[in-house]
């Protein structure tokens, strides 16, 4: 991931609503979630979910299907990785046993 890239990620968590279904995401796992499902768990009028969404996608953090009508999105791992790696890249002066701690603390014991 490049700066760029980064950026446009993390102006797209920056706004809480956005963080709260990006959160949301990463915990339904695989099988992710309908709109109007994190339209009704985060208590957001499905349009505003939907820019929310659209901005997220954009951003690279979640990807999505449609399923007939509905449209079913699923956090974006690789796009999570990729993010992280860049915020780490360089992490701890080139001693990377001093971020183990960090990393284990990261590592999804799901």
């Amino acid at each position: 991931m490049d700066k760029t890239k980064a950026l446009l990620a993390f102006a797209a968590l920056s706004q809480p609503t956005r963080l709260d279904a990006f959160r949301l995401l990463v915990q339904a796992g695989e099988g992710g979630l309908l709109a109007g499902e994190i339209s009704d768990a985060l208590d957001v009028r499905q349009n505003t979910m939907s820019s929310n969404l659209s901005i997220l996608l954009n951003a690279g953090l979640i990807k999505n299907t449609r399923e007939g009508r509905a449209i079913r999105y699923v956090a974006d791992m690789d796009g999570l990785a990729g993010l992280l790696g860049f915020v780490m890249q360089d992490c701890c002066g080139g001693k990377p046993e001093l971020c183990h701690p960090i990393i284990e603390q990261l590592t999804c014991s799901c």
